[in-house]
């Protein structure tokens, strides 16, 4: 008895020795302890997502990857591994698992070292919540001490669910949703026995049990998962059985992008940055709805890229990349291995040519592909010698091509052929002309290349795209589309620049009096000018500056009236809108709305619409609809809401009409062919592609062919394109026709037509495929009167000699032409004599 009293009294010592331990150890560390309750509400950091208009990726921001997951969307097999591994009397124990713990000592005692854990999940979720992985006694403390708050605070449910999410898991992937793509390209649900078994085994060790890095350890690790799973009970044999015997077949999935727009992913990701800062942009599981149309933006893409490889390949072949050997070639493995050192450029892969054959050459791509370039893959090739000239046409292979050199190629849709990378740049832009919302854009070739955005930032001279809104201008004073400009050369010369500048026309070629329309449709200069000098220079700025030009950026010089000023792409789509839906100035958006990761609404865009604010007493209200219905044969009520916002007007809706269809022109052309009157607009390669009559647009190009546009629309799509060099000192030169080239193949000096147009046609065609063509009707205020071409005045006939002109109400001629014109209504800025100098 005496010896079991000092025994109970040394295991009672040392009890409150234990407890006045723990007690000092919990309030040594009590102020460092962190509050718990924040669990309550965490935020997991999620990356920020962007999305297309109809819920295509764009892209995704972030150094973590996580999909957070609520519990039941987690497979039941899933939570079993884990528990199975990490916790197997997870649902027993109140934070800390006292057969753990032992069991870990035993097994240290018996083999002198830590084979066996004893955390529990709630101390990982404790450690990865709140503490670091450093490895001392004080962190050990704190870790125990919190999974008893933790425990005493949520449920099991809500612990476990917090542990799947926010568990590392290697290559980046936080959380099990993560982790699923990364590793199988899969959504939880639809992983095997053995994915989740992989998974699951992966907490111990991250890094070196990674089945990307480490596929051998992982598919070990899997069986020991799945050992432990059949050991408790929650697989059967058989099921046991099965899952060993599955493959592995990990490997890295990068986000799955859906749409590869980065341009405009840029542009996101750097608003939500400048809104919220870095660290919440790119944690805050923030996702952003663009305004981009995931089909149109693809189009958009493959027109601009097609028609720069055109402008490229037509200006000749600079050569190849490099030279891989000299005479004897290696084998394809090390041809192989030096080809992946140069990473291929949107559809650009680098290759190497094995032989040259006559009129064929065979290369190896950087996959091991082998491949023969054909004849018509080749012939293209023509040497570059300068941005304005070209060599002869090659008649073999040899020609172009030597064994031992790296080359670019590409797939164009029908066969491999030569390429290289083109050293043009362009950009494109389309708006929904009723809204402003950003429907496609692309900033460059390649994103790769060059991440400067050139539909924003790129500030180019406008050349002949001003003029449509310098005619604008001119209606809105007193000119008509009948109106007689002289077309002749302007021998009063403006001065305001320092030195004299004549306008030319291009070509240098002059028709005498010409009709407003007409010299809109040709884009002739001397009229423009002329135009310009009736409204006034300070006018003039005025009415650009209603566009939305800076007047910063425009000159006080005739020099405006032929497009000197420097815009951006996305400035010049957004003036172009105004013609297209009736005269109103829009605010171009690119973001519909932002969502929290929770899926609430974080901003949603309230664009200005291109509409009169509806009236607020009913009987205006429905004189509204009836003219609306009246001009546009339809039933139909004013746009916007009660929340809504409206455009600015900035010309009439009369002006608006009559300049579009003064640009259906440009592409139609006007005259009758047959009776020898036809004539054409600068854009009418669009009219024998497009074939349809809903389209309008005008060509650009400024002096020496820097800058080169196509700007048009139809109601529903508003589209710029661009091309020029980022020097602006490098002219887009000309070429010589090509005897190995198409019969319609493009030569001469590049402009606009050439040059811009082509992308700008691909693009609407595809764009506009299998829509119907819509009726544009005049707005009230417009009538037409029949016309004698050749004057401009009423005309009686009805043969090639005259043709219906729209005009705005009060406007039209009042006079009929007789068969002797006087030129007292040609509008000119010089006396008469100098009218045919």
């Amino acid at each position: 008895m005496k010896w079991l009293k000092r025994i109970l009294i040394a295991l009672f010592s040392l009890a409150l020795l234990g407890v006045g331990a723990i007690a000092a150890a919990y309030f040594y560390v009590l102020p460092d302890l962190p509050d718990v309750a924040t669990l309550k509400t965490v935020k997991l950091q999620t990356p920020l997502k962007i999305y297309s208009s109809d819920g295509k990726l764009i892209s995704q921001f972030g150094e973590k990857r996580r999909i957070p997951l609520k519990l039941d969307e987690v497979p039941k097999p899933l939570l079993q591994a884990f528990l199975a591994t990490e916790d197997a009397r997870f649902y027993e124990h109140s934070g800390i698992d006292p057969v753990g713990v032992v069991r870990a000592a035993l097994v240290m005692l018996a083999t002198g070292e830590k084979k066996q854990g004893a955390s529990t999940i709630t101390m990982q979720v404790a450690r990865n919540f709140f503490l670091t992985r450093d490895k001392t006694i004080i962190r050990k403390v704190k870790e125990i001490f919190i999974s008893f708050h933790i425990e005493e605070l949520l449920t099991k449910d809500e612990i476990l669910e917090l542990y799947v999410n926010r568990i590392y898991l290697g290559q980046r992937a936080y959380g099990v949703g993560a982790a699923a793509q990364v590793y199988f390209g899969k959504e939880v649900k639809d992983l095997t026995l053995g994915e989740m078994a992989m998974i699951a085994g992966l907490p111990k060790a991250p890094s070196t049990l990674n089945p990307v890095t480490a596929p051998d350890r992982a598919l070990a690790r899997r069986n020991v998962v799945l050992m432990r799973m059949n050991e408790v009970g929650y697989i059967s044999a058989s099921e046991y059985q099965e899952a060993l015997a599955e493959p592995l077949v990990a490997k890295y999935h990068g986000a799955e992008i859906d749409l590869y727009a980065p341009y405009i992913s840029e542009m996101a990701r750097d608003y939500l940055v400048q809104k919220f800062g870095e660290e919440e942009a790119y944690t805050g599981g923030y996702s952003i709805y663009t305004t981009i149309s995931s089909d149109l933006q693809l189009k958009a893409q493959q027109a601009l890229r097609n028609n720069v490889y055109a402008y490229d390949e037509r200006h000749g072949y600079r050569g190849a990349a490099e030279r891989l050997w000299q005479d004897t070639p290696p084998v394809d493995a090390e041809i192989i291995k030096a080809l992946k050192r140069t990473v291929a450029i949107q559809e650009l892969q680098p290759a190497a040519v094995l032989s040259v054959a006559e009129q064929a050459a065979e290369v190896l791509l950087g996959s091991g592909e082998r491949l023969t370039l054909n004849w018509d893959g080749i012939k293209w090739a023509r040497r570059f010698i300068s941005d304005k000239r070209q060599g002869a046409a090659p008649t073999k292979a040899a020609d172009v091509l030597n064994p031992g050199e790296r080359i670019w190629v590409r797939h164009n849709g029908e066969q491999w052929q030569l390429s290289q990378v083109p050293e043009v740049s362009s950009a494109t832009v389309t708006l929904d002309p009723q809204n402003g919302a950003i429907l496609a854009l692309v900033g460059g070739f390649s994103f790769s290349q060059s991440q400067y955005n050139r539909v924003t930032q790129a500030k180019r001279q406008l050349g002949s795209n001003i003029k449509p809104f310098i005619y604008a201008a001119a209606l809105e004073k007193d000119f008509t589309l009948a109106t007689l400009i002289n077309n002749a050369p302007i021998n009063k010369p403006d001065i305001r620049q320092g030195t004299v500048w004549r306008p030319k026309n291009s070509p240098d070629i002059y028709g005498g009096p010409t009709r407003l329309r007409v010299g809109l449709a040709q884009s002739i200069n001397v009229m423009s000018v002329r135009a310009m000098r009736h409204i006034g220079i300070d006018e003039t700025i005025a009415t650009l500056a209603r566009f939305g030009f800076d007047p910063a950026d425009l000159p006080h010089n005739e020099s405006l009236a032929l497009g000197s000023p420097s815009v951006t792409p996305l400035q010049v789509v957004t003036a172009f809108a105004s013609f297209a839906n009736g005269g109103f100035l829009l605010e171009p958006y690119f973001i519909d709305r932002i969502e929290y990761a929770d899926g609430t609404l974080a901003e949603k865009a309230n664009p200005a619409l291109a509409c009169e604010p509806p009236p607020r007493d009913e009987q205006a209200m429905q004189s509204m609809i009836d003219a609306l219905q009246q001009e546009t044969g339809t039933s139909q009520a004013p746009c916007g809401g009660t929340d809504a916002r409206y455009a600015t007007r900035v010309i009439s809706k009369q002006t608006a009409f009559l300049i579009a269809d003064a640009l259906k022109s440009v592409i139609w052309g006007g005259g009758d062919w047959s009776q020898g009157t036809g004539w054409n607009g600068t854009a009418w390669r669009a009219a024998r592609l497009i074939k349809r009559h809903d389209i309008a647009g005008k060509t650009g190009t400024t002096n020496e062919s820097r800058d080169t546009w196509f700007s048009g629309f139809n109601p529903k799509l508003v589209s710029t394109f661009w091309v020029g060099f980022d020097d602006h000192s490098r002219e887009l030169g000309r070429t010589a026709w090509n005897a190995n080239g198409a019969k319609d193949q493009i030569s001469g000096a590049e402009a606009g037509a050439k040059t811009a147009g082509p992308g700008w046609n691909e693009f609407m065609l595809h764009a506009l495929e299998g829509t119907e063509e819509i009726a544009i009707v005049p707005p009230e205020g417009i009538v037409s009167a029949r016309i004698d071409l050749a004057s401009g005045k009423l005309s009686r006939k009805t043969d090639q000699t005259s043709d219906f002109e729209y005009f705005r109400a009060g406007t039209e001629p009042t006079e009929y032409a007789t068969e002797t014109q006087d030129s007292s209504t040609i509008f000119t800025d010089s006396p008469p004599e100098e009218l045919f100098q």
